[in-house]
């Protein structure tokens, strides 16, 4: 859901976006529509360990000696307030004011902690400003840095937008700056497919995370090219055997328990598994014998000692080679 605004301004909206360039962008907006509405203070929290909720309740309840009206940025990071947080939120939502602006920033929320009861007692209290903002799928990133363009009177080709899409891979934010730098650089118009390629080859960045989805996608391409781009980047190949390891871990366990006749929803339920991977495993899974996931387990043994020096080979030729084995398998047998 895109969010919009209208006033007057309700006390509270809440914020669940794993998307950092949107997040901030949507509660910018907020912001700058409360300011002309009079709210010229601000303070901002962020929940860590051992956050004292009793100063976010104190500052909602006292206002300023000058009459202002105040916004209350609220930022939990994690998504888990813990008990104290949760009912202290159940407290502040009971309390608000139309002289207090609450802003709630959490990530993207699993189904429990949707169900919970603190989160509840958010949407109840926020009514229809609640914001889930989705991040950008990669087959929509090449429209989106081309919208992106134009708001600045500059365009590319579509090639060229694709072509920018596979190189940020999904980070909005480093493409929002690329973007940006554009139009710093260069003036309004068609921009050259030799100006961009120049640019963007110093900035591009690739998230490890993401490696797992085009694996379990059977996206063979793109698997192959994140692992490139991860290493010309510079990045730690311990991290990444680690994720890569996981997942096989993961994919032999859910594997071998609906052998067993296992529910599957409840089994990724219990693993903790959500987002696109959610979407991913029950089409992947099936494609994935027992017996390969098992031989992909040790080679993932392997992949640890050569990534901590303990063997001679190159780790990352290795990882590239097992994780395009896997893409394979799954994409040959759908």
């Amino acid at each position: 859901m895109s969010a919009s605004f209208t006033v007057p301004l309700a006390p509270l909206y809440v914020f669940c976006s794993d998307e950092v360039l949107l997040l901030q962008e949507s509660i910018d907006t907020l912001r700058q529509i409360a300011r002309s509405e009079g709210f010229s203070e601000r303070e901002v929290y962020t929940v860590e360990s051992h956050f004292k909720w009793h100063e976010v309740i104190a500052s909602q309840q006292s206002l300023s000696l000058f009459g202002d009206k105040k916004i209350i940025e609220l930022r939990i990071p994690t998504g888990k307030p813990g008990k104290d947080g949760g009912d202290a939120l159940k407290d502040i939502v009971r309390n608000l004011s139309e002289d207090v602006l609450l802003i709630i920033s959490l990530p993207r929320l699993d189904k429990t902690s949707k169900s919970s009861v603190w989160f509840k007692a958010l949407t109840d209290a926020a009514k229809r400003h609640v914001y889930e903002i989705a991040s950008v799928d990669l087959n929509k990133l090449p429209a989106w840095i081309q919208t992106r363009l134009k708001n600045n009177q500059q365009n590319v080709s579509a090639d060229t937008a694709q072509w920018m899409a596979t190189q940020f891979e999904g980070n909005l934010l480093a493409a929002h700056q690329e973007i940006q730098k554009l139009a710093l650089l260069h003036p309004a118009g068609q921009i050259s497919e030799d100006v961009v390629h120049e640019a963007v080859l110093n900035v591009a960045r690739y998230d490890m995370f993401k490696l797992s989805e085009a694996v379990l996608a059977g996206d063979v391409a793109r698997t192959c090219r994140m692992i490139e781009g991860l290493k010309a980047e510079g990045e730690s190949i311990v991290p990444i055997v680690w994720s890569l390891t996981n997942e096989v871990r993961t994919l032999l366990s859910l594997k071998q328990e609906t052998e067993k006749g296992g529910h599957l929803p409840t089994l990724m339920k219990q693993n903790r598994i959500w987002g696109a991977r959610e979407q991913l495993i029950p089409r992947a899974l099936p494609c994935l014998s027992s017996k390969f996931l098992n031989r992909c387990l040790t080679r993932t043994a392997e992949l640890d000692r050569m990534s901590k020096g303990m063997d001679k080979a190159d780790p990352w030729d290795a990882t590239l080679r097992l994780a395009n084995q896997m893409a394979v398998q799954i994409a040959k047998s759908r």
